[in-house]
This record gives structure tokens, sequence and C-alpha cells, in this order.
């Protein structure tokens, strides 16, 4: 079976890429040719069928949610209950990122439970299951790790984080530099970089990065290009590791487009809001305009338990530059496995930043509904305000939880409302048909 970069590459519109169209109010050729040129991909599986989501050039910005157990915390039901109110805020892609208990039980769970595509982080069950095995999650033997993601690619997954763009060389430059303010902070990134330390070996997913892109494309599963090195504080944002391995991700997104596989490049991590305009501009110069999916990024250190907000900023700001999928981040980042209320409101809050994004990547075509919502407030259409806005029921239970005296009002003002206040001053015929 062929991915959809190789039918678009054979001038074939497939139902997927038809799909897209439709959801974006695009041409299906403008979606064919840029999922052939590599900067549109759509994340599949022959074998589940998800949804289809578009993520790349001339497209909306996506969200996608994370959930998954820990090894303090296993619950089934509940990482279920996660992944149906994901979908339901609105998230358009999800990650499965399970560490506890039954891992091929949880992503089987997760899966079934949701329309969505799912990803995932293979590197995770192939060292929780060498930890189990042999004790040791560093006597990991490389067949292990290739047949867990030929495994995982069959369950269905859509997606797929492989930390590919760690070697020698990137773990060479973190020592030079003298290590980090905020050390290494992604899972996986971590376990690789400890089984190269202790074996002596290079990274399998780097050094046989064809079988990696042999088993991803029987499936058409895209392959993100995942961040191992990425900044964990603002302070080591760009630093002589995270901009090695961006490199490298780069390369290999150029590698593995040629050979077939859809590609995404993963970003950081934490980051200043004055990096990001040229760390969206240096990933799609590197990689050729491949799309990118940032994790936030988080704008601040000092704000755990409104991780949210720090990451809804940066990810209005990544949005804005060209980034094409960014992954929410909760309120209990940083401090606990988010609970579902969290996943609620990690998802809106990107929702939001994503929104924003748009509104100034494509500011001919994203300010529209903007515009009719200030008439609808000026207005005092109240109907019209719920309709239009991003969350209409939460708007509407705010205001039916405070009942004003004047159904008009609203009780921020009641007597006191200027929008009534105003449009008594300003008639129609005063200012004609033009607003």
């Amino acid at each position: 079976m062929k991915t959809q970069i190789e039918f678009a590459r054979e001038g074939v519109v497939t139902p997927q890429m038809s799909s897209v169209a439709e959801r974006e109010n695009i041409a299906a050729e403008y979606v064919r040719e840029q999922v052939a040129l590599g900067t549109i991909v759509i994340p599949w599986n022959h074998e589940r069928k998800p949804q289809a989501v578009g993520i790349g050039k001339g497209l909306a910005t996506k969200v996608n949610a994370s959930i998954g157990t820990s090894s303090d915390i296993v619950d089934y039901a509940a990482e279920v209950r996660k992944a149906k109110a994901a979908e339901q805020a609105g998230a358009d892609t999800l990650m499965e990122l399970s560490v506890g208990g039954d891992l091929d039980r949880v992503r089987r769970e997760v899966i079934a439970a949701v329309e969505l595509p799912v990803g995932n982080v293979p590197l995770y069950q192939a060292f929780c299951e060498a930890a189990r095995k042999y004790g040791d999650p560093n006597k990991l033997d490389e067949e292990l790790l290739f047949d867990t993601i030929e495994q995982q690619c069959a369950d269905g997954m859509a997606f797929m984080a492989v930390h590919c763009g760690i070697n020698l060389y990137t773990i060479e430059r973190l020592r030079k530099q003298g290590y980090r303010y905020g050390g290494l902070v992604s899972k996986g990134g971590v376990s690789m970089v400890a089984w190269m330390m202790a074996n002596g070996k290079e990274n399998p997913l780097y050094e046989k990065f064809d079988r990696v892109i042999e088993i991803l494309k029987k499936y058409d599963t895209v392959l993100s290009l995942g961040n191992g090195l990425r900044a964990g504080s603002i302070h080591d944002s760009h630093d002589r590791a995270m901009v090695q391995e961006l490199l490298i991700n780069c390369e290999l997104a150029e590698l593995g487009r040629d050979m077939g596989c859809q590609m995404l490049v993963e970003g950081p991590g934490h980051m200043p809001l004055d990096e990001i305009e040229t760390n969206v501009k240096l990933q799609k110069r590197m990689s050729g305009d491949a799309p990118y999916y940032m994790l936030g990024p988080i704008s601040s250190d000092v704000a755990p338990g409104y991780d949210h907000i720090t990451a809804a900023i940066g990810s209005a700001q990544s949005s804005r530059y060209g980034a094409d999928l960014i992954c929410y981040i909760t309120p209990a980042e940083h401090l606990a496995l988010p609970n579902e209320q969290d996943v609620i409101d990690g998802v809106k809050a990107a929702k939001v930043a994503a929104y924003v994004g748009d509104m100034n990547k494509y500011p001919e075509k994203g300010r529209e509904r903007d515009k009719q919502m200030s008439k609808a407030r000026r207005d005092l259409n109240w109907q019209k305000q719920f309709d239009l806005a991003l969350f209409p029921e939460d708007a509407a239970a705010i205001r039916a939880s405070r009942v004003p005296e004047d159904e008009d009002t609203c009780t921020m003002c009641g007597d006191f409302c200027a929008s009534r206040g105003a449009g008594e001053l300003f008639k129609k015929d005063l200012c004609g048909d033009k607003i």
C-alpha cells in the first residue's frame, strides 16, 4: 500500500486529501501538491483509518493533546475519559504516552475510544519492556526496539515521535558546553542517551534510519522526528546541543520525504518570546518547509500551575510565525499527571493560542470572525456572540450563572452598559449601512 506522499506524487487525490480540503475550505489539488512536496502531512494508518487531519502549509494550526499513565498512577478508564475529553474539547490529534501498567492495553483502549489520529513515542514501551525483562533499561536489544515500533504501527498509530536525531555528536556538544541549567527533560531522550553511553554505541534509530522509514511507510504512519535534547529551560534555548539535534532532524526530514514517508519535525520546549520567530524560520529553511510540531513553547519557567498560559503565549507566537501543530500544556505541567479537567483546560488554552496565531499568519482570511463578534457585542446580540465564540457552551454558561436585570446587558456594567449607551447616541441613520 502506498503512502499519502507517494499517491500525491503520482497525481492522485486520495479520499484523505479530499477530506482535508473540505475541512479547510481549500482546493483538493492544493492539498495534493503540498503533500507531494512534503509541506503538508496527513497522519494516517492503513490498519485503523482515523479521521483525516491536515497539518502544514496553508492550513489552520492544529492542536495535539497528550495523555497517558505514569509509574505512580495507572487508571485505564481515566485515560479513556481523558482521551474523549480532549476530543470533545477540540483537539485535532492525540498522543498516548503511557509508561505505567499494561502499555498494550492502554494504547489499544485509547485508540478504540476516539476518532482522532493517535500518536505515541515507541521508546517509552521499548525501555519499559527492557527494564521489566532484564532489570535494566540499558540492556535494551535493538531488535526489541524495532519490533516495538512495528507492533505499535500495527495497532493503528497515525504518527510516531521517534528520537532519530540524537547521536554521539550531539551528546558531545552537550558535554562540551558544560551541561545545562534545566538538564534533559525528554523521557525518551534521556533513555536513549543513557543507552548510548552505557553501551558505547550509536543510536540505532539514527544509524538505521532507513529501517525506521521502512516500517512506518508500510502503514503510512507519519514520522515525527522527536526532540530528545529540547530545552527544558528558557536559559537553555538554542544551546549547541538543541540546535545540533534540530539540524540533524531537518536533514532526516528531507531524507525520509525522499524515501516516500510523511515527515514532521518536532520543536521545543522552553523558549523566550524573542527567539520564537527565529526558531520557526530556521526549521522551515533547513527542512524544506516540513511541517513543524511545536511543544508550546513554554515562555517562562516560573508559573507552575499556570503553564497552560505560559505555553499558550508561546504557542500563539509559534503559530503566527509558521508552526503547524502545537502540543498543549496543562496546568499540571511540572507538577503532576494531568487529570480530566487539566486536559480540557490545556486543549482550550491551546485552541485559543492557535486561533490567535492564525489570525496573524493568515490576516486576509483570519479576522472576519472577530469582526462579526465585534458587531454582535456592539448590538447586544447575545445569541450571535455565543454562535461565534470558540467555546459557545462555556460562554453561555457564564452568562447564565449571573443573570442581569435587563436581559440586553450583562452584570459587568448593568445600567451603565457602554454598548447600549453608545448605540443610542449613534443610530443607524447616523452610521448608515457601512458597518
